[in-house]
């Protein structure tokens, strides 16, 4: 999105004690705010200034100070940064415009040392630099709560279309079941109508046969329980061997993830070192950059007090300021040495700077590894402990097991027992019978009841279970939208890098398009960022990442192309190119919806046409475009600009 200004808008600053400046008020409008003036003239320090109100930390506190302030009022709003001397370091306080300034810092912040601009410069990572403000590995997690609630309900839904799918011959054996049950019935009915119907002079011994009959219906309910606890047993059974299986599975998995409790402790201690020696390493930075910064105000600002106690008194300031040998005391030790003398200490200084940037890099880089690897360490070593308490468990319930498949097959065995008795007893009463005609009628009838029982248990059994899978496949539409809805999520954040990426490298390939073609570089014919995937291997696991390759074509005077490398680029191309991968990052991150300001410094390698038609193109994007111009650079830009010469 272009953000666009209805208005024009104010904004105030006080600045005290930040790099070269003493005090200032200056007051900014929407637009274009030119700090035009030659060097040592507090633009720098300005932009600086700006930039710590607004929340960043890459700034000074001027060098005979003990504490720096900035004030901004903005929209009705005011906000502030303190900063404080204390020991080796220096103390942030107030109440800055943003909390984390990272993307600012990143895209809005355009100075010489911003990091966007040196990547290109310097051949640096661009991929990183844009993807930084975004936390990939927070996506990552997220991705992968997203694949296990859609494996959940992948499972979830298989299982119950499974279910679904048996409806068919459920609904048919409870059909078979129904008309085997119907018959039994009939055919009982029919049996105690015989027995009822015979002639009373074979009904005798009535009481012998009630005596039988009895003896059967006690047969008939031991039969029934033994059926019963056959059943039951063959359920523990199953359980108690479904258990037995995933105890070995969870065995398995657990002799896999080795104890790592000494290793977390020892990469911890790893990371603590790490974080010790960065914390080191921004403390010496923050120090060399004050020393950087006290000596570039002692060098460049003509209007600092210390610097003219700085200068020997048979010099004259201006004279000095023109002369490349003049001469300057040495604020550590008194002696007279030549300005040429301290630049090339500050050379070797903004080297150190750099090495040291770089270490913290390189230390950070390994800091956030090694966090990862922990993280993951801790989860295998919480993944084993959760085994091991499940196997605990499990080792319960299967102990549980054993105990009550004991106890089945002691009732087992007691109720064959039992029915052996009956039956020998039963058969004894048949042979005392009289009438073969009514113990046949009363044995057919006590099958057919025995029958019919079964027959009943095993229908209100599959009743049961299609009323169980008729309430679960209702939801299957409910879990079918809950998936698609995870899909959605999935491939939302798959493709938040993607498009990411794809953005940045779309508004930086149609920016450098439009910007070269206005700028009129000869000999270039295109710059473009072209996404190359790459295999890089993190820890043991080989990882696919996106790369960015930036592509430079130039042609010959004969009209031949060819493909060149950013280090055969001009200081001025090399500086274009790096603004506008920063503009990239700056429209992708929505950079404007969060700070108003975009900052521009260090164009003296670009001509006055060329600045001036990179100002026009930068307008567009910010509502506050603040750059620092020497005076011949800001006449070629449009006069209805802001000029702020005195700060």
């Amino acid at each position: 999105m272009t953000p666009t200004t209805t208005m024009e808008t104010e904004a105030s600053l006080t600045v005290e004690n930040i790099g070269g400046i003493s005090e200032t008020d200056v007051d900014l409008t929407s637009g274009v705010n030119v700090l035009a003036g030659r060097n040592a003239t507090n633009r720098t320090s300005f932009l600086r200034s700006i930039m710590a109100v607004l929340g960043s930390e890459n700034v000074a506190i001027k060098g005979d100070a003990e504490k720096g302030h900035v004030e901004l009022t903005i929209d009705g709003e005011t906000y502030t940064r303190t900063l404080e001397r204390n020991s080796q370091t220096v103390e942030k306080g107030g109440n800055p415009y943003l909390d984390d300034p990272t993307v600012a810092n990143l895209f809005a912040f355009l100075l010489e040392d911003n990091e966007a601009r040196r990547a290109v410069v310097q051949g640096d990572d661009l991929r990183s630099v844009i993807m930084r403000p975004v936390d990939t590995s927070e996506i990552e997690r997220k991705v992968q709560e997203v694949k296990q609630e859609k494996s959940r309900l992948d499972n979830r839904l298989t299982e119950l279309r499974t279910k679904k799918d048996r409806l068919p011959s459920l609904e048919q054996e409870r059909t078979e079941l129904q008309t085997e049950l119907e018959a039994k019935r009939e055919k009982l009915t029919e049996a105690k109508e015989e027995i009822d119907s015979l002639d009373p002079s074979l009904s005798e011994s009535r009481e012998q046969r009630d005596e039988l009959e009895e003896h059967l219906a006690n047969l008939n309910e031991a039969r029934k329980e033994l059926e019963t606890t056959r059943r039951r047993l063959e359920s523990e059974q199953e359980q108690y061997e479904a258990l037995k299986s995933e105890r070995s599975e969870l065995r398995e998995e657990r002799n896999e993830l080795p104890t790592s409790v000494q290793e977390i402790s020892d990469v911890g201690q790893r990371i603590g070192k790490l974080q010790e020696r960065k914390r080191n390493l921004d403390s010496l930075l923050d120090r060399l950059q004050n020393i950087i910064q006290f000596n570039r105000d002692i060098i460049e600002e003509s209007n600092s007090e210390l610097r003219e106690a700085l200068i020997p008194e048979d010099g004259h300031v201006t004279e000095q300021l023109l002369e490349e040998k003049q001469e300057l005391v040495c604020w550590t030790c008194g002696s007279h040495v030549e300005r040429d003398e301290v630049e090339e200490t500050l050379e070797n200084l903004h080297d150190l700077r750099e090495e040291k940037m770089n270490e913290r890099k390189e230390v950070s880089s390994e800091l956030d590894d090694l966090r990862e690897r922990k993280q993951d360490m801790e989860k295998r070593q919480q993944r084993r402990e959760q085994l091991v308490h499940q196997l605990e468990r499990i080792d319960d319930k299967i102990n549980r097991r054993e105990d009550q498949i004991a106890e089945f097959r002691e009732k087992r065995d007691e109720l064959t027992n039992r029915i052996s008795e009956l039956e020998g007893e039963v058969e004894d009463l048949e042979r005392d019978e009289e009438d073969e005609q009514v113990l046949d009628l009363n044995k057919r009838a006590n099958e057919l009841e025995v029958s019919i029982s079964d027959l009943e248990s095993k229908l209100e059994e599959v009743d049961d279970e299609i009323n169980r899978i008729e309430a679960e496949i209702d939801k299957i539409e409910e879990l079918e939208s809950e998936r698609e809805d995870a899909q959605e999520r999935l491939t939302e954040l798959r493709g938040y890098v993607d498009a990411l990426e794809e953005s940045a490298i779309e508004a930086f390939n149609k920016h450098i398009s439009n910007l070269l073609d206005r700028l009129e570089y000869r000999n270039i014919d295109r710059i473009w960022i072209e996404r190359r995937e790459t295999t890089t291997k993190k820890g043991r696991q080989a990882v696919t990442e996106n790369k960015f390759d930036l592509h430079i074509v130039r042609t010959t005077e004969d009209g031949a192309a060819y493909e060149d490398t950013v280090s055969h680029l001009s200081e001025s191309e090399r500086e274009v190119t790096g603004l506008v991968f920063a503009l990239a990052g700056y429209l992708v991150h929505d950079v404007h919806e969060d700070v108003p300001f975009m900052l521009l410094d260090s164009l003296e390698a670009i001509d006055s046409e060329r600045i001036a038609t990179l100002v026009t193109y930068f307008e567009e994007y910010a509502d506050f475009l603040v750059v620092a111009l020497l005076q011949e650079d800001a006449q070629a830009l449009d006069d209805d600009y802001r000029r702020i010469e005195d700060i």
